[in-house]
């Protein structure tokens, strides 16, 4: 039957209305699941921020994502944090002068927008807008400085906790204090190491001095796994989708583009291992 129609069985099967119905349903679903979050982001970027990107041409070719946490949100009351973020992978996105692949806008309770470039300017941001006395403060600023400060090494693809013990708060020899404390890198994905801070404050609660040790390594990052789901060699789909499911859900956004571009049998294959990721919580 099919010889003589000149129709393979898989073409047969693709114009199966009921084929082409559940091929639809998961497109969709997949689809709403992987753009939710940038949705999100889109939606809730202030006017005043949108503004102040508007002075930065090129600026719309970057990610808005909203940094919020509680020690940040007591520490800088009526503050607001977000990073622009021009993807590194698969193909980094240049960033046109003078913004950087991760950069730093916050939103002063004044309603003022400042672009704080490196540690250095972040050290600016909190000796003048904080006043550290008490051991709670102390340890809700370390925090706040890790939160902030991990976004200048992010690629996309680490993901960062801070361990409460990793907080110490020690009295220092001018009547301040000082405050140790790291952010820890998930070993999803083969990510590891970690950031260490010490801050030091004068016994009227201004920063005096701020020293960082940066050690992480980067895992696994996604280069054309996508592309090779459906290769024919086994061994060749087989490390492609290894790769991609220990990427996890950090590979979101380069599934999501992939399959923009990818031919209706591949998007069936990126979204079924986007269920197993899902599925599996990695």
């Amino acid at each position: 039957m099919y010889a003589n129609s000149g129709i393979s069985r898989q073409s047969a099967q693709t114009l199966n209305p009921l084929y082409i119905l559940t091929t639809l349903c998961v497109v969709a679903f997949s689809v709403l699941v992987l753009f939710s979050i940038d949705i999100v982001f889109a939606q809730a970027i202030p006017e005043s921020l949108t503004k102040k990107l508007a002075e930065f041409k090129g600026a719309e070719g970057g990610q808005i994502i909203s940094v919020t946490d509680e020690a940040l949100t007591r520490e800088f009351p009526g503050y607001a944090f977000y990073v622009l973020r021009f993807r590194q992978y698969p193909v980094a996105v240049a960033p046109p002068e003078p913004l950087r692949a991760n950069n730093l806008f916050v939103i002063k309770s004044d309603g003022s927008v400042e672009h704080v470039l490196n540690a250095e300017s972040l050290k600016t941001l909190f000796r003048t807008a904080l006043a550290v006395r008490t051991d709670a403060e102390a340890r809700d600023v370390a925090k706040s400085w890790l939160q902030l400060s991990k976004e200048f090494h992010q690629d996309g693809f680490f993901r960062f906790s801070i361990p409460d013990d990793s907080i110490q708060v020690t009295a220092a020899a001018n009547g301040g204090l000082e405050v140790t404390g790291k952010a820890v890198v998930d070993r999803q994905g083969g990510n590891t190491g970690e950031i260490g801070a010490s801050l030091s404050f004068d016994s009227a609660g201004s920063l005096t001095n701020v020293s960082e040790v940066v050690q992480i390594h980067r895992g696994i990052r996604p280069i054309c796994q996508a592309t090779k789901l459906l290769d024919p060699d086994p061994i060749v789909r087989g490390m492609a989708e290894q790769d991609v499911l220990v990427m996890g859900a950090t590979a979101k956004e380069y599934l999501n583009e992939q399959r923009t571009k990818a031919s209706l049998e591949l998007q069936i294959a990126i979204d079924k291992i986007w269920q197993r990721i899902v599925a599996e919580g990695r």
